[in-house]
């Protein structure tokens, strides 16, 4: 599975890979992160969408 991560601030190298890490662990953390990231793209595709109807 290829996960491609944003970050909204600069982080060290060591968050990154302990952020990677927890994520390789614990499946349910990532579904979670994935369906949040999702309803935050879909809520501005459709505000965008919207405000050029």
């Amino acid at each position: 599975m290829n996960i491609c991560f944003t970050a909204s601030r600069l982080m060290k190298v060591s968050e990154v890979r302990r952020l990677c890490k927890e994520m390789r662990e614990n499946q349910a953390l990532l579904q979670v992160t994935e369906l949040k990231a999702k309803e935050e793209l879909y809520k501005r595709f459709w505000r965008k969408k919207t405000a050029s109807a």
